[in-house]
């Protein structure tokens, strides 16, 4: 029998009746399905694909599935594809496991309000909870972080395979940065430490996945490095309009992919990615910085997120210098 870890114990204890209660609708319904956020990144997925490969191991009379939109380049790389489900199937009881999605309007396939219960477990700040049950810990680094510890308490010790254990580590790592950004704790590495001792190749299983290339994604890098701008207080972009996007073969989706090559240049403390989205019609903004919070300003140009990696939008190119100029005001 596997001893669970004091750290994680703890860590779950304000929430223990939220999780009795979580455990039960588990164990009460055999109709699972697991929804999380449009335009999935490592998180997203990683707890998506990880939850869903350890019901599977450990609930192989159910009914698992997993829903929403594919990424353009970790599936199917790293994660499978999404399943394709007939509106039928929801007309039936079921339970929707909402992951790593802090407010209704992103969740990926929205049959998730047809389901009998609604669980949502999530980390972001709290903005929306839609949920009949809410687990929302924001102290976590990633809301495969809470998965991981989630199931390592869950009744009857149950198994964690390798395979749910790599999706869980890499949603973990993605959304720590690797553990460089400042939401990672003792936790976060104690998490990481139960799913490695599944038996993991960090590098094969992992990491080489994760951050594989493509030879002509050095073009995108090198283009971005040759047209970056910096503000006067060391604000760092750079802007990928639809044209650019086209020369350079990528889609929308991959604009913010290079964001964190400025993540360690001494006089940036706070670097973007600004990339149009013609299918929506607007310009979509990934902010991340050293050490000031940013989501205030993601905020009131319609996103919002972590305190040091957050998301943002706005309607026209014309909005970009009063953006930037938000962002220079945070830096003393």
């Amino acid at each position: 029998m596997r001893k669970i870890s004091p750290l994680m114990r703890e860590a779950m204890r304000p929430y223990r009746r939220t999780l009795k209660k979580i455990y039960q609708a588990i164990l009460t319904y055999d109709r699972i399905v697991v929804f999380r956020h449009i335009m999935p990144d490592f998180d997203a997925l990683g707890t998506q694909m990880g939850f869903v490969a350890w019901l599977q191991d450990n609930f192989p009379n159910k009914d698992i599935r997993y829903v929403g939109d594919d990424h353009v380049t970790f599936t199917p790389r790293l994660y499978p594809p999404m399943e394709i489900i007939a509106d039928g199937y929801f007309e039936q009881p079921f339970l929707a496991l909402v992951l790593d999605t802090g407010n209704r309007d992103r969740i990926a396939d929205q049959r998730y309000q047809k389901a009998a219960l609604i669980i949502k477990i999530d980390h972001h700040p709290v903005v929306d909870s839609f949920g009949h049950l809410n687990l929302e810990v924001t102290s976590m680094a990633a809301t495969s972080e809470i998965i991981a510890n989630l199931v390592s308490q869950f009744p009857g010790r149950r198994r964690i395979s390798k395979t749910a254990a790599a999706y869980l580590y890499s949603g973990i790592a993605g959304d720590s940065g690797r553990f460089m950004y400042s939401s990672t704790s003792p936790h976060t590495f104690e998490a990481a430490r139960v799913l490695v001792a599944t038996g993991l190749d960090l590098s094969k299983d992992v990491y080489q996945k994760m951050y594989q290339k493509a030879l002509d994604d050095l073009k995108v890098t090198a283009y971005i490095l040759n047209h970056f701008e910096v503000s006067p207080k060391g604000v760092a972009y750079y802007v990928l309009d639809a044209a650019i996007q086209d020369t350079l073969k990528i889609t929308p989706e991959r604009g913010k992919e290079n964001v964190n090559v400025f993540s360690n240049i001494e006089g940036i403390n706070i670097w973007c990615s600004v990339t149009e989205d013609p299918k929506d019609n607007v310009w979509r903004i990934s902010i991340r910085s050293k050490e000031v919070a940013v989501n205030k300003v993601a905020a009131q140009f319609g996103g919002g997120g972590h305190a040091q990696a957050s998301g943002a939008k706005i309607d026209t190119l014309a909005d970009l210098p009063r953006f930037i100029a938000a962002l220079d005001d945070l830096i003393r």
